[in-house]
């Protein structure tokens, strides 16, 4: 399940190489520092190298297990090259039932359990924004899942606040649905995207 270069219109989506540290140092850690990720945020250099080092390392060891390609890819312009974002498939852990469309049909009240999602990630640096290259690298994101890994459905989610990935949400066709209860304080606005 090695997932292969993707290419669009203006981008290319590829794995992160060794070589990159200094430009996703920039971009996840300076230029995205105050970005809502679900993780413990920005990082200083040296911990962005292990970091950097275990997601090249995790491409190879996810496809001997045959495993979905998890994991952060780069997004560069094709003119030039520069990574100016990232994007990529994350295993979304979450009591995603309190959500009405992602209920059992039939169930009335949201189960209290965790269950597994395919999730989406995408991320593009503020000078880079509004260009509509979120929306482009998820698309490709999508087609792949859909076509290659035949997933059935895709998730991503997102906080109460932020409109740009919302937009992002609703160019990709998602459907959007916010938690209506006060917990997990994470589990805010979920976009939900069916393979047809």
């Amino acid at each position: 399940m090695r997932m292969p270069t993707l290419e669009t219109e203006r981008l290319l989506i590829r794995p992160f190489a060794l070589g990159d540290l200094a430009a996703v140092h920039q971009l996840l850690d300076e230029d995205l520092a105050e970005a809502d990720f679900g993780s413990d945020g920005a990082m200083p250099l040296d911990e962005r190298r292990q970091w950097l080092e275990w997601t090249v390392l995790n491409y190879e060891q996810l496809a001997k297990l045959h495993q979905p390609p998890y994991g952060d890819r780069a997004v560069t312009l094709k003119t030039g090259g520069e990574v100016m974002g990232a994007v990529g498939f994350v295993p979304a852990f979450n009591v995603f039932e309190r959500l009405p469309g992602l209920r059992p049909s039939g169930a009335a009240a949201p189960a209290e359990l965790y269950t597994p999602e395919f999730g989406l990630y995408y991320a593009v640096a503020p000078r880079h924004q509004r260009r509509g290259y979120a929306a482009e690298a998820a698309r490709a994101m999508i087609r792949y899942a859909f076509g290659e890994l035949k997933v059935k459905r895709i998730v991503a989610t997102t906080t109460y606040d932020n409109e740009g990935s919302m937009g992002v949400m609703r160019r990709l066709g998602m459907r959007i649905e916010k938690n209506p209860y006060p917990d997990p304080g994470w589990l805010q606005v979920v976009g939900i995207l069916d393979n047809a």
